[in-house]
């Protein structure tokens, strides 16, 4: 007897198709599953075993052959228990699946029966939908995420014995046991704003449809930060550096001797992003989903941008993702939100290096033998760091004196390397704050975040149909159509190439940064003001080690 049924596994942060194939032949009892599993689809074999014997049905005392299709893409995860199950309950004649929907089956058996939830399943689920699939069955648990795209129905099942209205009686004829369901509120969700409908006792997949109201689906959003800029006494200049990257997502490093704000100020800068648009979160989404980060961070699609902020003792795979199969690391988990680096020194020089292809190509990709992967890393990256080993270089009293000698600085500084360095549009020296004035008016987090909405309209509307959203990302031809240099701004950046010694990257960077400038001002034009104020941001070009920052 065969049978085929659709299941799915991951592939970088997107759904493959798999086709679950089995084959009950004569033969010394025995099962194999070939198509590069792994060895948790391997061990399937014991978990299904177990299910089907448990549930009270039988399993094939035959020679089993399971094909997971197609057969050069390796296959990883237990998200092709159920499927399995229901190949081999379906081959043996134990029951008899609807044909009126094509249903795309994911789930992990336990063995007892019961369902567990997978990782992945924001893109298997959207795989699916895009293949013209009905339907997707899967864990109870998972269906919240599930249902976060139209489009698809979805079935949520907590056991294997919910689908025994599928047996068929022993003349061949469909059977509906409805009594084998137990109750919703019990074992299906406790959720009062989800509901499994168990309608009639035809064999239809109907009876098993997860829903949600959709006036309560949540929201999410990720790691809150303290994100009012009021709080923070003086610093009009960073504040200003911190719009200007917000604004275009320009990366950024603020550095200072310890104790003047500098990770406060940063971690308060999701607060004045804007919000992910509709595709941008259902990337976000994804990414998460994949990462089996979802149900930490949220129980909806993700609006907020992220913040990560990931400790120096962080490995190169940590970062930018890694393992045999790979998955997504830091980078990608910051997908179009903020990548702080904390102390950046103190990260491994190597670590540091592999931010080089990211921070340019906004993506990851990762090679192994059988396959590469691509990960998504469009991310804001924001820095600090003391200006020497021990903090103190170029502070005035009453701070204490630097001791350190230009051969430590020179170590310490070097630490980081010149291209990284190049690839960071702002870099800004935060001064000790002055006491706290009653009679400020301070700078708040509602008045910055205006502006960058304004700023991000406009860019909004000039880069309309190219595909890009911030300035940040324009290059080559589209950077010299987008960026309008009035004549003296073409003189001071002309000057200012040779005199400062820019590479191009830098060069280009600026243009950029000026750009964003211009917006905030309401400007057509780039004016000479918007490129001096540019190029005064990159202070970490200066060239001799001993020179106070």
């Amino acid at each position: 007897m065969y049978g085929k049924l659709y299941s799915a596994c991951l592939y970088g942060i997107d759904g493959v198709l798999i086709e679950v194939e089995t084959d009950l032949s004569n033969g010394l009892p025995m099962v194999s599953i070939i198509g590069l599993p792994d060895t948790a689809v391997r061990e399937a074999v014991e978990r299904v075993r177990s299910a089907i014997k448990n549930c009270g049905y039988t399993f094939p005392l035959q020679r089993i052959t399971i094909n997971l299709a197609p057969a050069d893409l390796r296959k990883e995860g237990s998200a092709f228990d159920l499927a399995i199950a229901l190949g081999l309950l379906t081959a043996s004649g134990q029951i008899s699946l609807p044909l009126d929907e094509k249903v795309l089956i994911i789930g992990e058996l336990a063995l007892d029966g019961a369902l567990r939830p997978v990782t992945g399943v924001l893109p298997m689920v959207d795989l699916a939908r895009r293949c013209g699939f009905h339907s997707v069955l899967l864990p109870v648990e998972n269906a919240d995420e599930a249902l976060l795209l139209e489009g698809v129905h979805i079935y949520g099942i907590s056991h294997l014995n919910q689908l025994s209205f599928l047996k068929q009686a022993p003349d061949g004829r469909k059977q509906a046991n409805p009594g084998m369901f137990v109750s919703s509120e019990s074992t299906v969700s406790t959720d009062q704003n989800a509901s499994c409908r168990l309608e009639g006792a035809s064999a239809s997949w109907s009876r098993l449809e997860y829903t949600r109201n959709s006036s309560t689906t949540p929201v999410a959003q990720i790691q809150q930060q303290p994100d009012n800029y009021s709080d923070v006494s003086g610093q009009r200049q960073v504040k200003r550096a911190l719009t200007i990257a917000a604004a275009g997502m320009h990366n950024l490093v603020l550095i200072g001797p310890p104790g003047t704000g500098k990770t406060m100020l940063i971690r308060r800068l999701p607060g004045i992003l804007p919000d992910l648009s509709e595709e941008e979160a259902l990337e976000v989404t994804k990414i998460y989903s994949s990462a089996g980060k979802f149900k930490e961070f949220s129980h909806g699609l993700l609006k907020r941008r992220a913040f990560r902020s990931p400790h120096h003792t962080i490995s190169a795979g940590g970062l930018v993702g890694g393992g045999p199969i790979p998955k997504p690391g830091e980078v990608s988990l910051a997908h179009k939100g903020v990548l702080f680096l904390d102390e950046l020194p103190e990260f491994s020089r190597h670590v540091l290096e592999v931010l080089r292809q990211p921070l340019e190509e906004r993506m990851v990709t990762i090679s192994r033998s059988r396959a590469a992967f691509t990960f998504p890393a469009h991310f804001l990256l924001a820095a600090s760091m003391n200006p020497c080993h021990c903090g103190y270089l170029g502070s005035q009293p009453p701070l204490p004196r630097c001791t350190c000698s230009p051969g430590r600085i020179s170590q310490y500084r070097a630490r980081i390397s010149g291209p990284l360095l190049d690839r960071i549009d702002l870099q800004l020296e935060v001064p000790r704050p002055k006491t706290w004035n009653p009679d400020e008016v301070p700078i708040s987090s509602e008045m910055m975040r205006e502006q960058v909405l304004f700023a991000q309209e406009r860019q909004s509307r000039r880069l309309q149909g190219s595909g890009l959203s911030w300035n940040s990302e324009l290059s080559g031809a589209m950077l010299r159509q987008s960026v309008k240099l009035r004549r003296d701004a073409e003189l001071l950046m002309t000057s200012s190439f040779d005199h400062l010694g820019l590479s191009m990257r830098a060069y280009d960077r600026i243009i950029k940064l000026a750009r964003t400038i211009a917006d905030l001002e309401d400007k057509e034009q780039v004016m000479a003001e918007h490129v001096a104020e540019a190029m005064q941001y990159r202070q970490l070009d200066k060239r001799s080690v001993d020179t106070e920052i």
